[in-house]
């Protein structure tokens, strides 16, 4: 007979599964094993034993015919005698019997007891089949086996206890309170009444972080940490891909519905025909001629146990059909396609475990009616703030104090600089290395600036390019008296982080983005006018105006900084209210004339109108009033002239005319005998006036790409020259006057038509190789002795 264990292949499932085995499964499944003994049992019973006896019942004919006549002799006195010792002679033999037995079982006894058995075998085979089908079917075992997989390993994963036992919000000081809070309430609990607490109250009203220990919740390596993240990785990826569908939930709606249908129909039937289960059955064969009977008389051996296992088997089937009436109950009146983490978010403090649906929730459900503790510990991996916490983690252990001190560096501004990039959150160790005083950081989302930047006493300057950052109270507090120079670049203004706008001690702002189109209704630049101490500031945007907000700050403001995207700036009339600016910048402004409310800023000693469509400037007359005036650039625009009146700016210093379209220098324009700097590269000029050598005190001096075929002689009476810029012109010739040039120290002369260099060169003693641009061919032409002198450093 075939034993009961190869009947295991129809139930058995992973050991891992058992945690998808809600209560009435496994109940079920023992069911299902008692069930399958009996139908195994009266099998046996049927193979190993008679199955039915039978012996001929006598009829009327056959009576007269048997019946023996009435004589006295002696003999028949002893034959009468015999027949009463012996019983009725039917005159059959062992395989008349055999055969007898054989037909009455196959024509007589009612199905339902011959077949009752093997009907209890398949009944039960398949009632095992349904409760494990969805754990065999590819389409939901596969699901089902990455679940349990990713299961196991969040409910062992270090970090999920760390993260029960320490988050409990994102403000530290709250966590630290309720972790002291805790440890004393902890003390003042008797062990006693500890033990009964967990034991008596359900997992749900205990928080896991009084269960764990804190010494092992400490415990976490960088390895563990990598694997941590690795398996927030592979949560998201399964949620994604779970959640889309239902056929789990699908799958165990179907096999129940099928264990239901089954549990009616056999109890409909076998209620019906237990009562044909009878010990003695009456049998009408026409086998006459073989045996001389027709008419049997019937026992059916096993018919009383076969009743007894019957009405057993009734009422397992009616425990098993009202288990699955319960289990139906409970997948229709819940809602099984959600789930939500409530109960996990006011335990645990993580506020933001999203709550699931699909295949996903169902599968959590299940889990709850095994354990509630796996889907808490689950839930850890499903939440952002636990990830940013491992990131913080992982973090920290890549980036220690020793490597950010490695990449100091010292920028423009002459403070040590640590620029960070692209990471996934702001190291804790940054806070160790105290003598940083400009902290950089570039595309990194979501960051909060803990309480411990004030440990960074030399921090003065921050640079946010692409950066979404936070402050906690006390580095807001930290920021607003130490913070002096701020450099944000955004790509909308709500990117803009609104603490910005109480650093009351910043000095300098750059801001770097698209505003919107009516700036003077942007809320982010009024709200400037609470930048008391604002120096500088740079606007690096798309203006149409100048932000009345600007003109607030202006009792206070020297500095003012415009880049446009070539949006036109109009309506400049604030700029007159900003009498204190000392240097004032309108680049790419698409401005076709100077405008006139510069000239009102009396204080004004730098301006720059570079990349505008500047055609005529005969405006600068106006600027002889701006007696401080020491700088002005007008490149990189369309200028055809440079005005006579030019004469009238005595104080300039630097002037900047490169970049433009001018054809002829005009002589009055070396009466500015101040210029210290002069800038005419990238013109068309063909001629210098010898009035040059009024420039006393040029120290600067370039005419780069020009049309420049000859140089006057004066130009080499300007002696405190240090940089001349002649390339790409078309001279022919260098003056032995340039000798006079005693403190040069850069000279620039590719691209012209030279055929050799004046030996006097050697007289400029501060020329060296590496500040004479030219050819090496036109450099070999020069003595011996003057290439040795400048190659000497």
């Amino acid at each position: 007979m075939i034993p009961v264990t190869e009947f295991r292949q129809f139930s058995e499932q992973q050991p891992a599964f058992r945690v998808l085995k809600p209560w009435w499964d496994v109940f079920t499944d023992y069911l299902s094993v008692v069930m399958l003994m009996i139908g195994v049992f009266g099998c046996t019973l049927q193979v190993m034993q008679d199955k039915i006896i039978c012996l001929p019942q006598r009829t009327a004919a056959s009576n007269q015919t048997a019946a023996l006549p009435n004589r006295t002799e002696p003999e028949d006195v002893s034959l009468l005698a015999y027949q009463e010792m012996t019983g009725l002679k039917t005159d059959l033999d062992l395989q008349q019997y055999s055969f007898i037995n054989q037909m009455c079982y196959e024509k007589a006894l009612h199905w339902y007891a011959k077949y009752f058995p093997y009907l209890v075998l398949i009944h039960t085979v398949i009632f095992m089949v349904c409760s494990n089908f969805w754990f065999k079917f590819p389409g939901s075992s596969s699901k089902i086996e990455h679940f349990i997989s990713i299961l196991g390993k969040c409910f062992d994963s270090p970090w999920t206890t760390r993260a029960l036992s320490e988050v409990s919000g994102e403000n530290p000081e709250e966590k630290d309170h309720q972790k002291l809070s805790a440890s004393r309430c902890s003390i003042s609990v008797a062990p006693e009444e500890k033990v009964t607490l967990e034991k008596t109250q359900s997992l749900r009203s205990i928080p896991e972080k009084i269960v764990v220990d804190k010494p092992t919740a400490s415990a976490m390596d960088k390895k563990e940490g990598e694997q941590a993240k690795a398996l927030f990785e592979k949560v998201k990826k399964f949620r994604l891909h779970v959640e889309e569908g239902d056929i789990l939930y699908i799958m165990y709606v179907r096999q129940t519905v099928v264990k239901v249908f089954k549990f009616l129909l056999i109890l409909a039937y076998n209620s019906i025909l237990v009562s044909e289960v009878q010990i003695t059955v009456k049998c009408h064969v026409d086998i006459q001629d073989m045996t001389g009977y027709a008419d049997f008389s019937c026992n059916h051996t096993m018919a009383h146990l076969f009743s007894k296992l019957s009405y057993c088997y009734l009422c397992f089937v009616a425990v098993y059909g009202l288990t699955s009436l319960y289990t139906s109950y409970w997948l229709f009146y819940r809602s099984l396609k959600e789930y939500s983490f409530e109960y996990v978010r006011q335990e645990t403090g993580i506020d933001d475990i999203p709550d699931v649906k699909n295949d996903f929730a169902f599968m959590l459900h299940m889990i709850d009616q095994y354990d509630p503790l796996y889907s808490k510990r689950f839930a850890v991996f499903l939440s952002e703030v636990s990830e940013n916490k491992l990131k913080q983690l992982n973090l920290n252990h890549e980036w220690t104090a020793e490597k950010l001190r490695q990449r100091l560096v010292t920028n423009a501004h002459n403070r040590l600089e640590l620029q960070l990039f692209m990471l996934s959150g702001l190291p804790d160790t940054i806070f160790e290395v105290t003598e940083l005083q400009s902290l950089k950081l570039e595309i990194l989302y979501n960051v909060t600036m803990p309480a411990s930047v004030s440990k960074l006493e030399d921090l003065q300057e921050l640079s946010l390019y692409q950066c979404c950052l936070k402050l906690h109270t006390t580095a807001t507090s930290f920021l607003k008296e130490n913070l002096k120079v701020l450099r944000v670049k955004f790509d909308d203004s709500r990117e803009l982080p609104g603490w910005l706008y109480g650093l009351r001690s910043l000095e300098e702002l750059y801001l770097t983005g698209s505003l919107s189109s009516d700036v003077s209704k942007n809320v982010v630049l009024e709200s400037l006018r609470e930048l008391k101490c604002l120096k500088a500031l740079t606007l690096k945007s798309n203006l149409a105006k100048i932000p009345q907000s600007i003109v607030d700050v202006s009792s206070h403001l020297l500095r003012l900084y415009l880049y446009n995207d070539g949006t036109r700036l109009v309506m400049l009339n604030n700029l007159k209210k900003m009498v204190n600016l000392t240097e004032l910048e309108l680049v790419r402004c698409d401005l076709e004339r100077i405008p006139h409310a510069i000239f009102s800023l009396s204080n004004l000693q730098g301006l720059d109108l570079k990349e505008n469509n500047l055609r005529s400037v005969e405006e600068i007359v106006s600027f002889q009033h701006l007696r401080k005036l020491t700088c002005l650039k007008l490149w990189y625009n369309s200028i055809t002239y440079i005005p006579e009146h030019i004469k009238k700016l005595g104080s300039l210093e630097r002037l900047y005319f490169s970049h433009n379209k001018i054809e002829v220098l005009p002589s009055h324009l070396f009466l500015c005998n101040k210029l210290r700097c002069l800038d005419l590269s990238n013109n068309d000029i063909r001629f210098i006036p010898p009035e040059i050598g009024v420039l006393q005190s040029l120290l600067y001096f370039s005419v780069n790409c020009n049309k420049i075929e000859n140089l006057p002689d004066e130009l080499f009476f300007c002696k405190k020259l240090k940089t001349l810029k002649l390339g790409n012109n078309a001279l022919s010739l260098l003056s032995p006057k340039v000798a006079y040039l005693a403190l040069l120290a850069h000279l620039e002369l590719k691209g012209n038509h030279f055929e050799a260099l004046p030996a006097e060169l050697g007289g400029c003693r501060a020329l060296k190789r590496s500040g004479l641009q030219v050819e090496d061919t036109l450099f070999e032409t020069l003595p011996s002795e003057v290439r040795a002198q400048m190659k000497t450093e």
